[in-house]
């Protein structure tokens, strides 16, 4: 549960460091997919070395997790991610999502290679655990890496 709270701190500081919305989420029904989108050289080194990801201002790290409504406020669930992003030239890039869990958390992350100012549009579908059909949340990012 510590890492997943220092993870979402540090990619919530980094949003507001970036002038973007801290909470990136869309809401369908019981269920609330939280996404963001990042370089990986923002990631403290032991955090990179611990999930395995590789620290660079040419890679960019997708994240999601799916919270559902439940008595106690909202509790992790987990899903089927799959996704996609496209460039403003139409080239697509499959994504794939790996799961970490922890205590107290589920997330899926996908790392890919980004350039200097491009833009990506990401379409990700989530399939939560007992929900027969998936949600797809859309969403779009500019990278800066010089």
């Amino acid at each position: 549960m510590r890492n997943y709270l220092t993870f979402l701190a540090m990619v919530g500081m980094l949003a507001m460091a970036g002038g973007a919305r801290a909470e990136q989420s869309q809401v369908f029904g019981d269920y609330t997919v939280h996404y963001n989108a990042f370089t990986t050289d923002v990631l403290q080194p032991d955090m990179a070395k611990h999930y395995k990801i590789t620290r660079s201002k040419n890679r960019a790290l997708v994240n999601i997790s799916v919270l559902q409504k439940s008595g106690a406020g909202q509790a992790p669930v987990r899903a089927q991610v799959n996704g996609n992003a496209t460039n403003l030239t139409g080239q697509l890039r499959e994504m794939e999502f790996r799961e970490i869990s922890e205590e107290n958390a589920v997330y899926y992350i996908a790392i890919m290679h980004v350039a200097d100012k491009e833009t990506l549009d990401f379409a990700v579908e989530v399939k939560p655990e007992k929900q027969a059909k998936p949600f797809t949340v859309k969403f779009r990012k500019q990278f800066y890496t010089e």
